[in-house]
């Protein structure tokens, strides 16, 4: 349950290489959307395939290309809307930049404005997005220290793991939680992640 999405991908983002830093943001992007699991997997292959795994690959590769991309991984309800939005964001990226999160990551004053860089990057960006793709560089980005998505809230509360539906206090909830009950060789991404998990299992079930 716990196991990091970029790690199901094939993406190491432990080493902070700007370039695998860019391919989980690209799939955090993706995972931002309203749309299934597998659905989004399947869709960042096929940009594995083609080889648009850059900021600069995504904006060659245009907007009649990127839609191709994205209804070749069954992302067909969402392809025009997130082709302008990669076009955007990777726009922005590389004018304000050069293409480089670990440069935007340098350039951020701390946590909340690394945030804001992030969602200025473009519309689309927005909360849950940013959520995604820092809470697996917890320990890797100095700055990165999300507060979690409310699927996260959702399974913590129902576990009892924390009282609050508060995002910034259920953070610190779920810090102090894992402080006293850590897994040898997992860390707070490891069970964040798999409370996410849990989360969705239990919208799918209310949801039926």
């Amino acid at each position: 349950m716990g196991q990091r999405y970029s790690e199901v991908l094939g993406i190491n983002t432990d080493g902070g290489d700007d370039g695998e830093i860019f391919k989980w943001f690209l799939a955090a992007v993706l995972f931002g959307a309203p749309i299934t699991e597998s659905s989004v997997l399947k869709t960042y292959h096929c940009f594995e395939r083609r080889g648009v795994l850059t900021p600069q690959k995504i904006v060659e590769t245009g907007w009649h290309g990127l839609v191709e991309i994205l209804d070749q991984g069954s992302y067909t309800r969402y392809d025009f809307k997130t082709a302008d939005k990669l076009l955007l964001v990777m726009g922005n990226l590389i004018k304000k930049y050069r293409g480089s999160l670990n440069r935007l990551h340098r350039e951020a004053a701390d946590s909340a404005d690394l945030e804001e860089r992030l969602k200025d990057l473009g519309k689309g960006v927005g909360d849950v997005t940013v959520s995604i793709f820092l809470r697996e560089l917890r320990g890797v980005l100095s700055k990165a220290d999300p507060k979690p998505t409310p699927l996260v809230v959702l399974a913590a509360k129902n576990l009892g793991i924390v009282r609050s539906e508060s995002p910034e206090r259920a953070l610190t909830e779920l810090k102090d939680f894992w402080k006293k009950n850590s897994v040898e060789g997992m860390s707070f991404v490891n069970f964040e992640t798999a409370l996410l998990r849990w989360g969705k299992e239990w919208r799918r079930k209310k949801q039926h």
